[in-house]
Order: C-alpha cells, then sequence, then structure tokens
C-alpha cells in the first residue's frame, strides 16, 4: 500500500501526492491525506488475492484527482475553508444540476438543499456527524459523483411514494420514479456473487447508477440522459458497452473460480431475484431479469428505450 511504497519503491511518493492535493491548506496532515490514500487503495483492490505491485499502485494513485479529493474530506472533516471552497465551486453547479433534473424551481432549491445538508453532514451517527463527501474516492471528477448523488437521492424520494401510478401518468404530474423492487430470496452459487462483486467494483458511481437506473428501476433512456445531462442515443451505447464488459468480466471471473465455459454461461443465466446479494445496494454505493445480458440498443421511437 502506500506506506510500504513509500518506504520501498519510492521514498518521497507520498509526499509528492501529499504536495500535489494541496491538503496542507486544509490543515489535513501528509500522514492523514496518506491514510485516505491507502484506505482507497485497500478498498479498490480488495478482491486480488495478492497485493498490487508498486507499480499498479502508482498507475492507481496516478488515476485519483487528488485536489478534488483532498478538498472533499477536508469538508467531510469540518474544515471551514474546504467548505467554503466547495460552496463557491459548487453551489451553483448543484443548484442547475437540481434544476435539470426537476424542471421545477421549488423542487430544485428543496433537492439542491437536502443535498447539501448531507454533503455538510446534518445527519450524525453515534453523535459522530457523518457526510456523505466521506464516499467520495477520487475515481472520476468531483461534479460528476455529485451529479450521481443527486440523481440517486431524486430516484430515492420518488420510489418511497405509491406506486399506483403510472410512470406516464406520473410525469404529467411533475412526478417520476416510483418503481417496485424485487429483493433476492434464495442463495445462488457463491462464485457468481464473488464474480459480480469483482466486476461491479470497477464501475464509476456513474455507470452504476446508470445500471440501476435502467435495469432494476425501469426508467426510460429519456430519463436516464435527461438526470445525466447525455443524449438518449450516449446512454444507449453506455449500456450496450456496461453490459458487454460485465458479462465478458463475469465469465471471466466464473472460469478463474473452476467454472467451465458452459457452465459459466448458464451460470449468468441466473435471475437475480435468485441471488443472496443485494444488487441495489452494490450498484448505489458511491445506487427480475437476467444478469446483465447483452442487449441490442432499443430504437427510439419503442416506448423511449423501455425494455
Amino acid at each position: 500500500m502506500l506506506k510500504s511504497t513509500q518506504a520501498g519503491h519510492a521514498p518521497d511518493f507520498a509526499a509528492v501526492l501529499y504536495e500535489r492535493s494541496g491538503a496542507a491548506a486544509y490543515d489535513m496532515s501528509a500522514e492523514q491525506f496518506a491514510t485516505v490514500l491507502d484506505e482507497i487503495l485497500r478498498k479498490y483492490f480488495s478482491q486480488d488475492a495478492t497485493p498490487p505491485s508498486a507499480e499498479k499502485e502508482a498507475e492507481f494513485y496516478a488515476s485519483i484527482r487528488l485536489e478534488e479529493l483532498a478538498l472533499a474530506r477536508a469538508c467531510a472533516a469540518g474544515n471551514e475553508r474546504a467548505w467554503h471552497d466547495f460552496i463557491s465551486r459548487y453551489r451553483q453547479k448543484l443548484q442547475s444540476m437540481a434544476l435539470h433534473i426537476t424542471r421545477d424551481s421549488a423542487h430544485a432549491a428543496e433537492l439542491a438543499d437536502s443535498l447539501f445538508a448531507d454533503l455538510y453532514g446534518v445527519n450524525t451517527r453515534e453523535g459522530v456527524r457523518r457526510s456523505k463527501l466521506e464516499f467520495y474516492t477520487g475515481r472520476g471528477s468531483l461534479e460528476g459523483w455529485l451529479r450521481t448523488v443527486m440523481a440517486q437521492e431524486f430516484i430515492n424520494r420518488y420510489r418511497k411514494q405509491k406506486r399506483t401510478v403510472s410512470l406516464e401518468e406520473q410525469m404529467a404530474e411533475g412526478v417520476q420514479f416510483a418503481t417496485a423492487v424485487s429483493e433476492p430470496v434464495r442463495t445462488a452459487d457463491q462464485r457468481l456473487e464473488t464474480a459480480i462483486d469483482d466486476a461491479l467494483v470497477e464501475l464509476s458511481p456513474e455507470d452504476r447508477f446508470t445500471l440501476a437506473s435502467y435495469y432494476l428501476d425501469g426508467q426510460t433512456l429519456a430519463v436516464i440522459a435527461r438526470i445525466l445531462g447525455l443524449h438518449e442515443s450516449s446512454v444507449s451505447r453506455r449500456l450496450d458497452r456496461l453490459a458487454t464488459s460485465l458479462r465478458k468480466r463475469i465469465l471471466a471471473g466464473l472460469r478463474t473460480r473452476g467454472m467451465s465455459h458452459a457452465q459459466a454461461a448458464e451460470a449468468l443465466e441466473t435471475d437475480v431475484r435468485d441471488l443472496g446479494l443485494n444488487l441495489r445496494s452494490r450498484l448505489t454505493q458511491d445506487s427480475g431479469m437476467k444478469t446483465f445480458p447483452e442487449r441490442k440498443a432499443p430504437a427510439k421511437d419503442a416506448g423511449e428505450g423501455k425494455p
């Protein structure tokens, strides 16, 4: 990990990362920042049988947005200067995101204020202030992560509402995303669950949100595109790419766990409702069909991409 790398292959590596991050401006020590980076690294490589090499560590840390990570974690720790910087950089962007999602100024203000409260850490657990910014890992932009968190919060709000009105009727009334969710009912092969975990851990928060919205919540391409600020065709291509890459990763994971190609292919026909793992939890951490099958891009005139 970072500490061993600092002591061995690259004595000044941790110091360089710390200097690049600007964490010192928020009263975060080099040791504290090294601990944050080490925790992220351990989480990312948690499924690997052996610790990552020094080269893999260096490559991983090079992909981290150090300045944004330092800002987010300093805000989570309650640093006033960090929070001031965060407000100046992202408050207007969050308000614009909320308005883009809700298309209503009153609801946008409510959504943005609610997210700000969660980011600041209004809620406490066992007397300790908890901020959602603790979950930002620097893998991808902070702005993209915030957009995903806001979109998930928007969906969570409306998932709690009554599910007796159709999506089309709700959208006409300005309400979206009321969906029923099937819970896991029995456990399938543990190797499949582990292989899925390994594949999902490498996804960005935005990719997880896209999968959860489309496959678990049954949202249309048009709705997902509007939330993420993308074109429908971009969302369709992203879903195709994710489905294909996940299928390959899961198949490879099953093969490494002793399954033949035929057994692995058969395992992928398992309905997610028969798995013991909570896919929603995995897709929405940092959100009844078969396990991410390959599918053709939905036609634009076929119900806006509904399966």
